[in-house]
């Protein structure tokens, strides 16, 4: 199986333009993706093209990611209804460090055979006079031609209308295509599906100046059946820093993924197998309820994203609601476990000196109505105080029971929690958990 052969199969090909099954099947080629450093952390939505780059790699071709913070600058309309907001040069510089940072997990840059290459479109953007780009580039293109083009229609179509500035992102994403072919003998250009103007635009600047072909692939943009943007949950955009989202809510987005949408993902974010994916859909049909064809998509993306040992950690969070052994998990993790349980908050005096007793701390936290009924929960045997079964009622809690000073985990029965609080923590947002 060639690449284009494979990009069929996993149901990544929208569209590519003429010749370019057969120039895949014989060259090893040269391509370049763009990535959009309008944030400091690439989200989910972008993983299509980074593993369109990796599969590419992967299968002996030369990859080029090239991170625009030249046309960054600027903003692209594609597939947008309102004008971006323009970001400070400084901020631009910083978000292509972290971009570079996110597309290296991807990415090998050290073998030897077919290294990946990672650029600035900043590096070439910003150095060419503005004379210069109308005379070398702008005469190329017609504004017939550029008024075509359906990001330019439909801005067009709104009330607020497209700005000069963006109406002429379509000339620089052109102009980087050219720079690619001049510079690093790249013949092929991928994107997401919104992209295909830009990219049938720059491969018409290549024929127009070099008289030369050059080659297009586009990828679908992700939707879920049930509608939802992808890479959306309710607390927003799901993104590849841990540090904006959590490698445990990460590992839970995937988790949930929707059974119409399962093997469509299996098939874009992983590197399973044709005979691996035959056997998740197996499962999904003979016992969806075991939900092996989402934990199998959870594991393996968060492991390519994050690594082996956030892939474990965010294992070990995803049983704690489930009495698994919390020991080890930070209390920053385990409150964003837990956020969304019955909590309360108190002050960490109330836990100095000799301590609260526990059947008053029970009622104060809303695990029980009265003392009996808490010190009746206990002697039954269904009282948990951080995953650890409590067999007596007459004791009473310190700050040092606390995990990390921080936050206090009570569990009646399996499932029943209520958490107490020292400090203030993470906002509340919905999952279904792994059992």
């Amino acid at each position: 199986m060639n690449l284009f052969e494979e990009y069929r199969w996993r149901g990544l090909l929208q569209d590519s333009t003429e010749g370019v099954e057969e120039y895949l099947q014989n060259n090893l080629v040269t391509a370049y993706i763009g990535f959009d450093p309008t944030a400091s952390s690439l989200h989910i939505g972008s993983l299509v093209p980074i593993m369109g780059l990796a599969r590419l790699q992967k299968f002996g071709h030369h990859p080029i990611a090239v991170a625009g913070g030249g046309t960054g600058l600027v903003g692209d309309p594609s597939g947008r209804t309102l004008e971006r907001q323009l970001l400070s040069k400084d901020k631009i510089e910083d978000n292509v460090e972290a971009i570079k940072l996110q597309l290296s997990h991807f990415l090998d840059f050290e073998v030897k055979s077919n290294p990946a290459i990672l650029l600035n479109n900043a590096d070439w953007l910003t150095k060419i006079s503005f004379t210069d780009f109308m005379r070398d580039v702008g005469k190329h293109f017609t504004v017939n031609y550029m008024l075509a083009k359906e990001s330019v229609k439909r801005r067009l179509e709104s009330e607020e209308g497209i700005s000069f500035t963006e109406f002429s992102y379509l000339l620089l994403q052109s102009y980087d295509f050219l720079v690619m072919f001049e510079k690093y003998g790249c013949r092929l250009q991928m994107g997401g599906g919104d992209q295909w103007g830009n990219i049938v635009s720059g491969i018409d600047l290549i024929r127009r100046i070099k008289g030369e072909k050059a080659y297009g692939i586009v990828y679908p943009l992700v939707t879920s059946e049930t509608g939802v943007k992808f890479g959306k949950s309710e607390a927003g955009a799901i993104w590849l820093d841990k540090n904006q989202t959590s490698p445990y809510r990460f590992y839970q987005y995937w988790y949930n993924t929707d059974d119409r949408d399962v093997m469509k993902y299996l098939k874009y974010f992983t590197w399973l197998n044709k005979s691996e994916i035959m056997e998740m859909e197996d499962s999904l049909k003979t016992k969806p309820e075991a939900r092996e064809a989402q934990k199998r998509l959870a594991e393996e993306v968060t492991r390519q994203v994050h690594g082996e040992t956030e892939l474990d950690n965010a294992r070990k969070a995803s049983q704690a609601l489930f009495g698994g052994d919390i020991s080890g998990i930070p209390a920053a993790v385990l409150t964003d476990i837990f956020a969304d349980v019955p909590s309360t908050e108190m002050d960490d005096n109330v836990f100095s000196g000799e301590g609260m007793p526990l059947p008053d701390l029970l009622v104060k936290a809303g695990a029980a109505p009265s003392k009996g009924e808490a010190r009746r929960l206990v002697k039954g045997g269904g009282l948990y105080l951080n995953n650890a079964r409590i067999t007596v009622s007459e004791i009473t809690i310190r700050l040092n029971d606390f995990i990390e000073g921080k936050i206090l985990i009570i569990r009646k029965g399996k499932k029943s929690y209520n958490l107490v609080k020292i400090s203030d923590q993470h906002p509340k947002s919905k999952y279904h958990i792994e059992e």
